[in-house]
């Protein structure tokens, strides 16, 4: 039986209706980036005829694999959005993404997944902030992977190349004034610690805007596990006059607390106002709806690919900022609208 004839990139370029160049570019993930109608045209092509890459041949040649690993807590809710619109931008860029879940710093999976992206011998890593911690990350940058971080503050020098990281606590300082704004005559966070840093950022915007347009207010911090939820607002509301406003770590904590409201047939926003963080579909399918501070997921996930994708090609770092911070916008609904 005789051997199936290979096609070859030239066959693709003619059928794709493009340069060779340009199907070199766009199969060997090249890194010059290509308008999407031009790497749908050429992938489509490579598939009807057939073409078949040997990648690891290709990437042993280069020196580079063109996979992007990403490291994330878990896979649900804002961090499966999250990978979604990396691994778009990573496409359109010419690379492949490969996901991990750290499991909630469970050792076992953290040493297996950096096994993993050592044997793959990615190009680059995106780690989200909770994901891993320093020590297990610096040593798969340590081996000459750059890093960057999605919410990662302040982490060292050594370890990424620089960070995207979301303005919680802006978004919690706004929060405050638009509470005080809407007549509200205290102010509380309900928070959640086992998320560590990201809790902590929204309690110092919390704090920062109590400070700034509360000033004269009772404002307070608890912690969402300790509470009862329905015990927690009616103590609230025997304590301080009408409206209490409530700033939640984020939806899911939001629609405890809206559950314990409506229990108790309290009146947003007259006698309780409430402001969560993410936006999901918790916020918009509530009743009554949640204000809350939408994420930009896309604009994230660019700015995260972008600075991964300048120290892989060695654009020049002039005027780089090493963390960026990506506001959020605010989406009002019935639990604060007047």
């Amino acid at each position: 039986m005789s051997k199936p004839k290979q096609v070859t990139i030239v066959e693709v370029a003619e059928a794709a209706g493009v340069s060779i160049a340009t199907v070199s570019n766009v199969l060997n993930r090249g890194g010059i980036r290509s308008s999407k109608e031009t790497i749908r045209k050429v992938e489509l092509a490579a598939e009807q005829l057939g073409y078949r890459r040997n990648t690891m041949a290709a990437g042993l040649s280069r020196n580079k694999t063109f996979e992007i690993g990403l490291i994330v807590p878990g896979l649900t809710s804002y961090y499966g959005q999250l990978a979604e619109h990396l691994q778009i931008e990573a496409h359109n860029a010419g690379y492949h993404l490969s996901v991990f879940s750290s499991g909630g710093f469970d050792p076992d999976i953290e040493r297996r997944n950096l096994e993993v992206l050592q044997q793959r011998r990615v190009d680059g890593l995106i780690c989200h902030g909770l994901a891993m911690g320093f020590e297990s990350t610096r040593s798969i940058v340590n081996s000459g992977t750059p890093l960057v971080l999605i919410n990662g503050w302040d982490w060292p020098e050594d370890i990424s190349i620089g960070s995207v990281n979301l303005g919680f606590a802006e978004a919690c300082k706004q929060s405050c004034q638009v509470l005080v704004d809407r007549g509200c005559t205290v102010l509380c966070y309900v928070g959640s610690k086992v998320s560590k840093v990201i809790d902590e950022q929204r309690r110092m915007g919390f704090m920062a805007g109590a400070s700034q347009y509360g000033s004269q207010l009772v404002h307070e911090i608890v912690e969402h596990r300790e509470l009862d939820m329905e015990a927690y607002l009616k103590d609230l509301l025997q304590r301080h006059s009408a409206p209490v406003g409530i700033v939640a770590f984020d939806d899911h904590v939001a629609l405890k607390l809206l559950t314990a409201a409506n229990k108790l047939q309290l009146n947003f926003p007259k006698q309780l106002q409430l402001i969560g963080i993410n936006n999901d579909y918790i916020a918009i399918n509530s009743f009554p709806g949640i204000s809350s501070w939408d994420i930009p997921y896309s604009y994230q996930a660019k700015m995260a690919i972008n600075k991964l994708l300048n120290k892989l090609t060695n654009q020049p770092e002039t005027d780089e900022v090493r963390e960026i911070e990506v506001p959020l916008v605010f989406i009002e609904r019935e639990t604060t609208k007047i």
